[in-house]
């Protein structure tokens, strides 16, 4: 399904299921929606709207290439509550959608009746680079572990220039974002590897964005009920990142889920689902 932005570009989502609608931006930045999947199974519940952001899968990338800021995508939301219809929407970020969702909360608040940050920061400050540092760590002895450090050393260092050389240096690294990297991530990871990374879009923020970025003087601003949810073992958006979420968000609630890193909604989909479900209903 698509609609038209305000500055006339076509932008995607995906709809899957039944019951109140739940709006979900993905991360990256750069991926679209596909790496939801089912969002464990949230759909048998909600009416899942997953927003292929601008420049992923069929949604047009702006004009400029540097067009991929925070605000910009938060405007990108804006204009998808509008086009359906909603005065006020239950909203899910995931990562960067996280990043995403906490600055469209913030400026908009009267348009979020519930907000879900799931695997996502404020900022990347010095606690949250001592933590992804200890997670490598954790991660040293495996065997896909040199080539997955040297492939998230490339991406970060900006070693692409086209989405063609930037797919396979994130495929690379992906074993990092698991608790446990097995048959059943690989099999996974195998279902997204037709997806085209969207290149402009991760260079800028690896570049200007993700070591300047800082939402703390946001955070005040959000009056939705929120849950923060993080994997235990998440190396790059772990408990460090929800607790200091959760220290700008008056009232909200933190859930760390055990045996689970970035892709918890993969990896412990039931406990994903029963905590999303229980927070969106209650």
């Amino acid at each position: 399904m698509s609609f038209t932005s305000k500055d006339g570009r076509k932008l995607t989502y995906r709809k899957l299921g039944h019951g109140p609608v739940l709006v979900c931006h993905p991360g990256g930045p750069g991926f679209s929606a596909t790496y939801f999947g089912d969002l464990a199974a949230l759909w048998e519940q909600f009416t899942l709207i997953m927003l292929n952001p601008r420049g992923t899968a069929g949604s047009e990338r702006p004009r400029d290439r540097r067009a991929y800021q925070i605000d910009d995508y938060v405007s990108d939301l804006e204009d998808l509550r509008r086009h359906l219809g909603l005065e006020r929407m239950m909203l899910l970020g995931h990562s960067h959608g996280g990043v995403v969702a906490m600055a469209y909360a913030a400026a908009h608040p009267a348009r979020v009746s519930r907000l879900v940050l799931a695997s996502t920061l404020a900022r990347f400050g010095p606690d949250q680079e001592a933590a992804m540092n200890r997670g490598m760590e954790k991660r040293s002895a495996q065997p896909w572990a040199a080539d997955a450090f040297a492939a998230l050393e490339e991406e970060q260092a900006g070693h692409f220039a086209t989405d063609a050389e930037l797919s396979p240096l994130v495929f690379r690294e992906l074993p990092l974002y698991f608790a446990h990297f097995g048959a059943a991530e690989a099999g996974y990871l195998d279902t997204l590897k037709s997806e085209m990374i969207n290149a402009d879009a991760l260079k800028l923020f690896n570049q200007e964005i993700f070591n300047t970025f800082d939402l703390r003087d946001r955070l005040p601003s959000i009056t939705a009920p929120t849950l923060v949810i993080a994997g235990d073992e998440d190396f790059i958006c772990g408990p460090v990142c929800a607790e200091e979420i959760c220290a700008g968000v008056k009232g909200s609630r933190m859930v760390v889920v055990g045996d689970a890193g970035h892709q918890l909604f993969v990896e412990q989909p039931q406990a994903f689902h029963d905590e999303v479900a229980d927070f969106l209903e209650s």
